[in-house]
C-alpha cells in the first residue's frame, strides 16, 4: 500500500461511505474497495436474479471501472484518517484495586458531599473487583455487590457513577429503565443494556464482562397498582433483570441493540458485571413516614405523627419493606444487597458544589473568562444567593447551572468587546437585580459597568 493510501480513507465504489463509517473495507483488483454492506446487498441481488457466479461478478466490477474512470474518488473528496489516540493510563488498575479511602479520596476531588454514600461505594467497588480479579477462595463463592441508590432529584446519583467509572477506566453503560419493556413489546428489552455496555467497551466481550452498568429511574418499573392491563413495563421488567443482576449468560447483537437486526451475536457473561440502579423514589418518603408512625405510642413516651414531617434525611431510615410497598418485588431487591440514600443537598452543600469540584461551574467561567485574558470573581454573598436561588427550584445541583447561564448571558456577551477590562466580580446585587458587576480595567483603580440586571 502506498504512502497516499494509508494517509486517506478508503471509500466503498458504491454507497461512497467512509471506512470510519462502514468499517474495514473489501478490496478487489484494480484499487476497487467495497464496504461490508453493499458487498451482502450484491450477493443478495445476484441470488435473486440468478446472475452468475463470484467470477462473473468480479469481472463486471472490473468493466465498469475501466469503462467509467470517472468513479474513481478524487483526492480532495477523500478524508484523511485520524491519529490514533494514545490509551489513557487508568488512575486505578483494577488487578490490584487500592483501598477503599484511596476509592474515596479520588471521589472527593469530583463529588461534594455525600460521605457515607461514597463510603458504601468505595467499598462496594473494592470488593467487587478483588471478586474478579481473584475468582473462588478456597471454593467460597463470593457473590456480587450491587447497588441501589435512592436519592433525590439533582442529589448526584449519575455523577457519582460517572466519575467513579472514569477514576477505574472500566467500560460504562448508562441507560433508562423507563425505555425498558417486556420481551416482545416496542421498546428496547432488558438485554438491551448488555448491547450497551459491549458497545462502550469498543466490542471486546472480555473487557465488557469487568465493566459497570448504571440503570437510572429504576422507580419508574416498581409494580403498578392497577391491575386492569398489562403490566409490561413495570413487574415484567423487573422479572427480566434477575437473570442479568445474578450472572447468566446473555446473547447480544454486535454493533446493534435490536436482536432482529442482521448483525452478528455474542455471547455475554453477567456475572463480573457491576450493576448499580438507581431513582429518586417519589412518595417513599410517605410509606417510610406511615411504617415508623404506625405504632406511636400514647402518653408521656408516645412520639408526635408529625416528628418525621421535616426530616430532610427520611431517606436514610428506608427498608426493604418500604420498597416492597413502593412496588419493588422482593426478588429483584434481594439481588440488590447494598441498599443506600444520598442526602438531599443543603444550602451550603450547594455553594461547595459551585467552587470545589476539579470542574466546578465557576472554575469553568473562570477558564472560559481567562482565554480572553480576565480574572472572574464571585463574592461569598453572591455564591449563597446563587444556592438560595436554586433551593427553590429543588431539582438540586441542576438548577445551579440554569441560573449561573441566565445571569452571565450579559457578561459573557459584554466583555469581549472591550480589551481593557481586565477582572470582572459578581456581587449579590447584580444577581437580585438591583446592581452591576464590578469591573476593574488594566492598569486602573476598580469602576463600575451597568449592565442589564
Amino acid at each position: 500500500m502506498s504512502k497516499e493510501n494509508k494517509e486517506y480513507e478508503d471509500v466503498c465504489y458504491i454507497c461512497r461511505r467512509t471506512e470510519s463509517q462502514v468499517g474495514k473495507m473489501i478490496h478487489i483488483p484494480n484499487n476497487i474497495c467495497i464496504c461490508s454492506d453493499c458487498m451482502q446487498k450484491t450477493f443478495d441481488t445476484m441470488n435473486n436474479s440468478n446472475l452468475g457466479s463470484m467470477g462473473s461478478y468480479m469481472d463486471m466490477m472490473q468493466m465498469s471501472s475501466f469503462q467509467n474512470p470517472l468513479n474513481e474518488v478524487p483526492k480532495k473528496q477523500k478524508l484523511k484518517k485520524k491519529k490514533e489516540k494514545e490509551k489513557e493510563e487508568p488512575i486505578l488498575d483494577i488487578n490490584h484495586i487500592p483501598a477503599p479511602h484511596i476509592i474515596k479520596g479520588k471521589l472527593d476531588d469530583f463529588v461534594v458531599g455525600q460521605d457515607f454514600a461514597k463510603k458504601v461505594i468505595s467499598v462496594a467497588v473494592y470488593n467487587h473487583y478483588k471478586r474478579v480479579s481473584t475468582g473462588t477462595l478456597e471454593d467460597i463463592e463470593i457473590e456480587k455487590s450491587n447497588m441501589l441508590m435512592i436519592g433525590p432529584t439533582g442529589s448526584g446519583k449519575t455523577f457519582l457513577v460517572k466519575t467513579l467509572a472514569k477514576i477505574l477506566q472500566v467500560p460504562l453503560a448508562i441507560t433508562d429503565a423507563t425505555s425498558l419493556t417486556e420481551a416482545g413489546y416496542i421498546g428496547d428489552d432488558v438485554e438491551s443494556v448488555i448491547s450497551k455496555l459491549l458497545a462502550a467497551a469498543d466490542n471486546d466481550v472480555e473487557k465488557a464482562e469487568k465493566g459497570i452498568i448504571f440503570i437510572d429511574e429504576i422507580d419508574k418499573i416498581a409494580k403498578k397498582q392497577s391491575t386492569t392491563n398489562r403490566d409490561v413495563s413495570g413487574e415484567s421488567v423487573q422479572q427480566g433483570m434477575l437473570k442479568l443482576l445474578e450472572g447468566s449468560e446473555v446473547e447480544v447483537p454486535v454493533g446493534a441493540t435490536n436482536k432482529n437486526a442482521m448483525v452478528p451475536m455474542t455471547t455475554i457473561n453477567t456475572r463480573n458485571i457491576l450493576f448499580i440502579c438507581g431513582g429518586a423514589f417519589p412518595k417513599l418518603e410517605k410509606v417510610i413516614k406511615a411504617r415508623l408512625t404506625k405504632q406511636m405510642a400514647i402518653g408521656f413516651g408516645g412520639e408526635l405523627r408529625d416528628k418525621y414531617d421535616n426530616d430532610p434525611n427520611i431517606l436514610s431510615k428506608v427498608t426493604a419493606e418500604d420498597l416492597r410497598e413502593f412496588g419493588m418485588i422482593p426478588e429483584f431487591l434481594g439481588r440488590l444487597p447494598i441498599v443506600f440514600s444520598l442526602e438531599e443537598l443543603t444550602k451550603d452543600m450547594l455553594v461547595k458544589v459551585l467552587v470545589e469540584p476539579k470542574n466546578a461551574i465557576v472554575k469553568q467561567y473562570q477558564k472560559l473568562l481567562a482565554l480572553d485574558e480576565v480574572d472572574l470573581k464571585f463574592e461569598d454573598e453572591a455564591l449563597e444567593a446563587i444556592a438560595e436561588k436554586a433551593l427553590k427550584k429543588k431539582t438540586g445541583a441542576r438548577a445551579l447551572r440554569a441560573i449561573i447561564e441566565e445571569f452571565m448571558l450579559d457578561i459573557m456577551y459584554e466583555i469581549p468587546k472591550d480589551d481593557n477590562i481586565g477582572m470582572v466580580t459578581i456581587t449579590k446585587e447584580y444577581l437580585e437585580g438591583s446592581g452591576a458587576p464590578r469591573i476593574e480595567m488594566r492598569g486602573t483603580d476598580r469602576m463600575h459597568i451597568e449592565m442589564n440586571p
